[in-house]
């Protein structure tokens, strides 16, 4: 039955993808944090990537169910993180607990990124990128290194999304035309 259900791995990548460059577009000071960046938290690099991890539970993909119901609800707790820092009564987050967060997500990322060794390469970059753009924010955000660093670590997460673009845009068309048009890097 499972050989019968469409490959949920583009939605996820996706989902992940044109939210990261989003986010670090602002990362790099090119825009205000706004509604555009929390709306595709919330929508597409949340919940789309949760559907995406639920796909892939019931195609038997572990892998894929961990990376995308876990990114998913990454990007609900950042976006929780974002609106709801100071307000309503909820304490306001420090910079070091926050640099914490993103750590651990890095940390998560990197033992992720060791899963894909016997993926293709293009989710091996996806994976290790995001490994250190999660370090790169948390070493921002331990340290107050703003300016170049942010900047850097900004351009560093656009090419992290764009990476995830590319690998999912790859399955749709080479599946869609039967053949590699856009090749991964077969492992």
């Amino acid at each position: 039955m499972s050989d019968n259900l469409a490959n949920p791995a583009p939605l996820g990548l996706m989902g992940f993808g044109m939210t990261t460059v989003l986010l670090n577009i602002h990362n790099a000071g090119l825009f205000e944090m706004s509604a555009v960046i929390l709306a595709m938290g919330i929508f597409y690099g949340g919940i789309a990537q949760i559907i995406a991890g639920c796909m892939e539970f019931k195609k038997g993909n572990t892998f894929g169910t961990t990376a995308f119901t876990s990114y998913g609800l990454f990007w609900l707790t950042l976006v929780f993180i974002i609106y709801f820092n100071g307000k309503f009564g909820i304490p306001a987050n420090t910079m070091g607990f926050l640099a914490c967060y993103l750590f651990m997500w890095g940390l998560f990322t990197f033992f992720m990124w060791i899963g894909t060794w016997k993926a293709n390469r293009g989710l091996q970059v996806v994976f290790l990128s995001l490994t250190i753009l999660f370090w790169m924010l948390a070493a921002r955000d331990a340290f107050g290194w703003t300016g170049t660093w942010a900047v850097l670590t900004g351009y560093e997460g656009i090419f992290c999304g764009f990476s995830a673009i590319y690998c999912a845009m790859a399955q749709v068309i080479n599946e869609n035309f039967k053949r590699v048009v856009l090749p991964l890097g077969q492992k």
